[in-house]
């Protein structure tokens, strides 16, 4: 597992992030303090602090390399 940090304070942010780790098999979570949502959904991260920083974490090892490379744009 990788977790790498991610910043999603924008419905267009929230959005492209969905899209691009939905294209992707595997499972993603997204935390902020004690709640966690999975990351593939749009409801579960409206649900969470998005004033703040999110951890992602990327269970798929495999696939984390090319998972984070695509996502760069979100992560701080």
């Amino acid at each position: 597992m990788k977790s790498v940090n991610v910043f999603l304070n924008t419905i267009d942010k929230v959005k492209g992030f969905v899209n691009v780790i939905s294209t992707h098999d595997g499972d993603f979570d997204l935390s902020s303090d004690r709640y966690v949502v999975d990351a593939k959904s749009i409801m579960g991260i409206f649900s969470l602090d998005l004033g703040k920083t999110l951890r992602l974490d990327i269970h798929d090892s495999a696939d984390a390399d090319r998972v984070i490379e695509q996502l760069k744009d979100y992560i701080v």
